[in-house]
């Protein structure tokens, strides 16, 4: 019997049916026999061609597929096919998401069909017998989302060929690589692989190496591996290097001409200690009716950044710096991002910029959009500013009063280095500016705009960037005083292209209104720190929001709060078609401040500059794809960023294997218990298996495990003592054990 079992499963061709039915379905359009079909499948024997003829009379008789000339049968198409993209699970399964239907579309594993996350996929839908819920299974591939992917191979000396295991946990199949195409990779080691074929036959993807990344959890490699990942790069083409390097970056009479001279006005930058480029400046200047006139000016890369060059070919590309724990990955080389386009203290620049003259209502009075040549009087760093504001709380200069104050203001504080005295109209300008903003900041909350003021973890990093502690970033006046100044001119570039008639083309950041779905969600979790929120409509929303998050400004709750409030929101994304930015309450945005770091600024300062001069409309079709496609790339880089931060998290803890934390409960899943740290905002998840003193069930209503035996309940929200189970680089994650909750 042994025997017999053994011959036939040799012999026979495993799920025959479905694998015959996917390639008649995926070319519907043509006729196989059974020799094509054998050949499609790599199979030629007598048995198989047996098996092959078999199965295509019975799927004949289910009247799946019809016999349309002697021999050659087709399927028969009962279902309306569709496209989408997927979105697979961890666990195989996925969904669907397609503008043909309001829900996304379930797709069991065995339904993927070779499908991969993220690809646009061919589907048809079909109800479900049982919950009545789509379901679906693909048919074709239309465009797979990524072909390369990072991983860990394993050599098989023995068989001549390698597999890479992708680190993603949604790459559900290894690699298979040749031995003649692992590119002198060790085995074990970390190795970016691009997929090359996928046969109909093969149960793996078929690639190759493109590049050795090093060992896992070696620093450098994982660096290089998050980049890696999502397909960013950590270098520039030496083509690209040299075209910078090459460019005349000198100011010239001739350049000055064309733009508006402002290098006489009082101008300075206020950016974060440690940054290298400056992409943005204040200028100040007190008119004789007593309103103030402010420029807002940029850096304008557009200048040396021209259309139909490998420099703007590649820019175009990244779309955006990415921003990791230990490094900078720039938008543009060296040269310009810390050179010729960084606003530096005590150098002539060219500058594109808006200007307005305001009162002291904050209200504006007028406005000018243009390049200009300015020059820089002074570089501070926001704790500088901070120290202005802070040392002078009780000053509030009227409009006269500042024109009068030359030397009147006493403190002094270090810029950059050197003492300056503030003796000077600089201490005087920031502190009007402080005001100005805080009176335009007070109108946009009454306008509905929400205060996302989120606390953001950075790292103290010795020089081998290892991280030695741990300390959080907040939003003082200082920074919000240079925000709504750049929200400034943001807004008013964008409105004075968007109310232009006729319509003209511009690229636009936009916002939509949160998800009511995931805000009934959100009212669900923090009623259990016993927070209410209000949705009658639009402005309640938005005042509800805003009234929840000042409310747990230093409460245990509050980066959980805080990060469950975000995702209710939209994502925000760079698109042609105006609707507004509900978080902002802004009518008309756009990216124009940031044109180093941003790639869609530089289209916005191309466009502005094109309308000035009176140009017709842009191509909107060919602008709505470099939207499109630095919307995606933004995604990506702050997926980069996000993972450099959670492994530098990781780094941090592995030195801290034998202490206790207090956390709090931040997830609760089927799984176990997701736990964040109080102290420094690092997550690990404390396994169900690993809680040995009860068998805990998940009660999903009550967002909790909850112990048979005890009635102990680890709840949403809960503060708990954890300490180190296991700390995983290469996965990005870490492990806790649950010692209990906290002693009163």
């Amino acid at each position: 019997m042994t025997r017999k079992k053994k011959k036939k499963s040799n012999k026979d061709i495993s799920n025959l049916t479905n694998t015959i039915l996917s390639i008649l379905k995926k070319e519907r359009n043509k006729s196989f026999n059974y020799k094509q079909i054998g050949a499609i499948l790599g199979v030629n024997d007598a048995s198989s061609r047996n098996q092959i003829i078999k199965t295509l009379a019975k799927l004949t008789a289910r009247q799946e597929i019809e016999q349309v000339d002697r021999g050659k049968y087709k399927a028969i198409i009962t279902a309306e096919y569709y496209t989408g993209i997927l979105d697979l699970s961890a666990k195989g399964n996925g969904y669907v998401i397609s503008d043909d239907f309001e829900d996304d579309v379930f797709i069991a594993s065995n339904n993927i069909n070779k499908a991969l996350d993220g690809d646009e996929v061919e589907f048809y839908a079909y109800k479900r017998r049982k919950r009545g819920k789509l379901e679906g299974e693909i048919t074709n591939i239309l465009k797979r989302a990524r072909t390369e992917y990072v991983g860990t191979i394993q050599i098989q000396d023995k068989k001549n060929f390698a597999f890479v295991v992708a680190d993603s946990t949604k790459m559900y199949k290894d690699i298979f690589v040749p031995i003649n195409k692992i590119n002198k990779a060790e085995d074990g080691d970390k190795v970016l692989v691009s997929l090359e074929d996928w046969p109909e036959k093969a149960d793996s993807p078929y690639g190759k190496v493109l590049q050795v990344l090093g060992k896992p959890g070696e620093h450098s490699t994982e660096i290089h591996s998050i980049l890696a990942e999502y397909g960013l790069p950590h270098e520039f083409p030496h083509e690209v290097e040299e075209y910078a390097n090459n460019l005349d970056i000198s100011i010239t009479e001739d350049e000055i001409k064309k733009r508006r001279d402002m290098r006489k006005d009082l101008t300075f930058t206020i950016d974060p200690k440690d940054a290298k480029d400056f992409d943005d400046a204040l200028s100040f200047k007190v008119l004789e009716n007593g309103d103030y006139e402010i420029g807002i000016h940029i850096a304008d890369v557009s200048h040396y950044v021209k259309p139909e060059t490998v420099l703007d070919d590649e820019a175009y590309e990244r779309a955006t710096s990415i921003y990791l724990v230990d490094r900078v990955v720039p938008m543009l080389p060296e040269r310009l991002s810390n050179g010729a386009c960084s606003l530096r203290p005590h150098e002539e620049k060219y500058t594109f910029s808006a200007v307005f003259k305001i009162n002291n209502k904050a209200e504006i009075k007028d406005q000018w959009f243009g390049r200009t040549v300015t020059y820089s009087d002074a570089r501070f760093a926001y704790e500088e500013a901070q120290a202005i504001i802070e040392n002078n709380p009780t000053v509030t200069l009227s409009a006269v009063e500042a024109s009068q104050l030359n030397t009147t203001i006493p403190t002094e504080v270090s810029l950059t280095g050197k003492e300056y005295n503030t003796d000077s109209q600089i201490a005087e300008a920031v502190l009007v500016l402080d005001r100005l903003a805080k009176k335009m900041r007070a109108k946009r909350m009454r306008e509905g705009a929400i205060s996302f003021d989120k606390v953001e973890v950075k790292f103290n990093l010795d020089e081998e960037a290892n991280p030695v502690g741990v300390f959080f970033k907040t939003s003082r006046d200082a920074n919000k005083l240079i925000e709504e100044f750049m929200l400034l001119a943001n807004r008013k570039v964008s409105e004075f292209i968007g109310k232009q008639n006729p319509k003209k083309t511009f690229v636009y950041r936009v916002h939509d209104e949160p998800d009511e779905a995931k805000l009934a969600q959100l009212q669900t979790v923090v009623s259990r720190f016993g927070h209410k929120l209000n949705f009658k409509d639009k402005n309640s929303v938005a005042s509800s929001l805003n009234n929840l998050l000042k409310d747990v400004v230093g409460k245990k709750e509050q980066n959980l709060v805080d990060t469950l409030t975000i995702r209710t929101m939209s994502k925000a994304e760079y698109t042609t078609h105006n609707i507004g930015h509900y978080g902002l309450a802004f009518d008309y945005y756009s990216h124009f401040t940031s044109p180093i770091r941003r790639y869609p600024d530089v289209m916005a300062h191309r466009l502005l500059q094109h309308y000035l001069d009176g140009g017709k409309s842009a191509n909107e079709e060919v602008y709505e794809e470099k939207c499109k496609h630095s919307s995606n790339m933004e995604y990506l880089a702050t997926k980069a960023e996000r993972d450099s931060i959670k492994y530098m998290q990781i780094r941090f803890m592995q030195d801290h294997q034998d202490e206790e934390f207090v956390g709090v409960i931040s997830g609760v899943t089927d799984w176990g218990i997701y736990v964040e740290i109080i102290s420094n905002k690092c997550e690990g998840m404390v396994s169900v298996r690993d809680m040995k003193d009860d068998h805990y069930y998940f009660d999903q209503d009550q967002y909790a495990m909850v112990g048979k035996k005890t009635d102990t309940i680890y709840q949403l929200g809960d503060e708990v003592v954890v300490k180190v189970k296991n700390t995983d680089l290469v996965k990005k994650h870490l492990d806790f054990f649950m010692v209990g909750k906290p002693e009163d």
